[in-house]
């Protein structure tokens, strides 16, 4: 009698073609989050529901975007909910999949509950499909109007035409655009991370924000305010889902490793927290217009 077939474990990347997907991972996943805290630390201190620029203030902002970071990116996305892939797969309708396999395993009926929440899930997908990419990429140009007012009537024509060029590439697949923007993401990591380290040199009292006293005494001093401006800091952790959604791409191995083993200031952890930082000492020195 011959021995029953053994199942097929696939085989897990390493060495050289690991640090490729994470590579890739780093231009396909980490783009959202890279540029998140940008327009997020602008909206919280600008326009019609914006506060006040006072030191109190600069610190408990930068500690609700640390913390939102640590809670939201590092420990939900990067330590739990990563490992409940379905098969290697990630998104909300792998995960609708496995948690109603789940109760078939167990002879119960899949719940009508939890197929209206993975429809309701690929919806806000999809309108978060249409809105990030436009937010992300109009708060990138409108930095070429603080730079120079002349090109202000430029903003919106220039943003139409990177985001139809952004969304003709997509059809060209994940490999071919993870090859493009991952070296082009890891230089803007190492940019933006010398540039917060530099301002946090001049001003390193912007530091304290890592200590979690300062979000709860922001929230403390008037909770009405606090939410309120909650709203402005969930923007940094917008497209922290895009770390479970396309682990059938790259692996939760690549994906994890990507943030915290690019060298040095490239990493999107330290950037993005070394850039906040630093913004945060920019608007202590600056009083935005209103």
């Amino acid at each position: 009698m011959t021995s029953p077939a053994q199942p097929v474990v696939p085989q897990q990347p390493h060495g050289r073609y690991l640090l490729t997907l994470a590579l890739t991972a780093l231009g396909v996943v980490y783009g959202d989050i890279g540029t998140s805290p940008l327009y997020a630390i602008r909206y919280s201190f600008y326009g019609p529901h914006g506060i006040a620029v006072t030191p109190g203030n600069v610190l408990g902002v930068l500690s609700l975007v640390f913390w939102a970071l640590v809670i939201v990116v590092t420990i939900k996305y990067h330590i739990v909910i990563i490992r409940a892939d379905n098969k290697g797969e990630g998104g909300v309708l792998a995960l609708m999949a496995l948690v109603n396999g789940s109760r078939l395993a167990r002879g119960l009926s899949p719940r009508r509950l939890m197929i209206v929440l993975g429809i309701f899930g690929s919806a806000l997908l999809y309108a978060d499909g249409g809105l990030t990419p436009a937010i992300s990429v109009l708060s990138a140009v409108e930095g070429l109007e603080i730079a120079t007012p002349a090109l202000a009537s430029w903003v919106i024509p220039l943003t139409l035409v990177i985001l139809i060029g952004l969304f003709l590439l997509q059809s060209r697949g994940t490999a071919r655009i993870g090859a493009v923007f991952g070296p082009v993401m890891l230089v803007w990591f190492a940019t933006i991370g010398v540039l917060g380290v530099s301002q946090i040199i001049q001003q390193p009292g912007v530091l304290a924000a890592v200590s979690p006293y300062h979000a709860v005494r922001f929230f403390a001093e008037d909770v009405r305010r606090g939410f309120i401006v909650l709203g402005a800091v969930f923007l940094v952790v917008t497209g922290g889902e895009a770390l479970y959604a396309d682990l059938g791409h790259f692996g939760h191995r690549a994906i994890q490793i990507a943030p915290f083993r690019s060298r040095g200031s490239a990493s999107p952890s330290p950037a993005c927290c070394s850039t906040t930082s630093g913004r945060g000492r920019c608007c202590s020195a600056t009083q935005p217009p209103r």
